[in-house]
């Protein structure tokens, strides 16, 4: 049986990089790229295929921060007999939030809610006793325990949306692993380290940032966090995609390192998570997706009326 990877967030950056490790390692592995722009997807497809010209990669209309998109997507891949899944995804160390259409925080919804409505709609593919699937969420050494509150899971009355969103991802991924492990699901966790991406490099003008380089790729001498590259921030996505789901800590971050020459490896680190606030986190999450689908079902309905 061949493996089947979808990659959210796949047309750059770490996304797009990890597709190029995970071919150059396995040709016959069958790829989907998930994307919002299907633009610079089609552009990154093409790229992939220059440089494996036999691979099998295929797109996937997707925008995480649009509930009604996770569904027709959802939808789409489950038609494809799909049996295995990978997802990833990136944000900036600091995001201005707003409210999305299905009137949900953008942060929160695109670097969680939108995943966890993707894994639940999947569930019939990725929950089987003849194999494991895999999820892999993307978290951040900037997820913290002190900006997330169960009391406000969508951030809107805090500043720190992006670290509320990672350190929410940390608990949901152990809530994932009590509930579905005997069902045949697993799901981990992995920080890329401080990568130069597009997004990255909006937080602040581009002139700084040719500034502060040399500085930075000196730094990395006495640091193993600064990955810089999306290749080496895809390390630990791409070591737990060698590895078997159940042999994965649940408890443990697994860390993208570069040392000092240059060279990667993967580390686990214990995550600042315990199971009562992780299982909490799950059963409000299940009470939100149970209000958005309602809403999306009622959204429907007032549609076909009008037509």
């Amino acid at each position: 049986m061949k493996k089947v990877v979808l990659v959210t967030g796949a047309n750059s950056g770490i996304g797009l990089a990890l597709c190029e490790r995970l071919l150059s390692q396995d040709a016959q592995l069958q790829l989907c790229l998930a994307c919002r722009n299907m633009q610079r997807a089609e552009a990154a497809r093409q790229a992939l295929l220059v440089s494996h010209p036999q691979a099998q990669v295929t797109l996937l209309h997707l925008d995480v921060g649009n509930m009604r998109s996770v569904l027709r997507a959802a939808e789409e891949f489950k038609q494809n007999n799909v049996v295995h899944m990978f997802a990833t995804g990136e944000g900036l160390l600091t995001q201005e939030d707003k409210v999305t259409p299905n009137g949900l925080q953008e942060v929160f919804a695109t670097n969680l809610f939108g995943h966890f409505l993707l894994v639940r709609e999947l569930e019939p593919l990725l929950c089987q006793m003849d194999h494991n699937s895999l999820v892999i969420w993307t978290s951040s050494s900037n997820a913290r325990r002190s900006a997330f509150s169960l009391d406000d899971i969508q951030h809107q009355k805090g500043r720190e949306p992006y670290s509320s969103s990672k350190y929410a991802s940390d608990l949901l991924s152990l809530a994932l692993n009590r509930h579905y492990n005997n069902r045949g699901l697993y799901s981990s966790v992995i920080c890329p380290g401080l990568v130069m991406t597009y997004l990255t490099y909006g937080i602040l003008p581009s002139f700084f940032w040719t500034l502060i380089m040399p500085i930075m790729w000196l730094i990395r001498i006495f640091t193993n966090t600064f990955t810089l590259s999306p290749y080496n921030g895809a390390d630990a996505l791409f070591w737990l995609f060698m590895q078997k789901p159940e042999s994965l800590d649940p408890m443990a971050k697994y860390h993208s390192l570069t040392s000092g020459l240059g060279n990667n490896y993967t580390q686990p680190h214990k995550m600042d998570i315990d199971e009562n606030m992780s299982e909490a986190l799950y059963v409000k999450l299940l009470e939100l997706e149970d209000t958005v689908r309602k809403k999306l079902r009622g959204e429907d309905v007032d549609i076909k009326a009008k037509n």
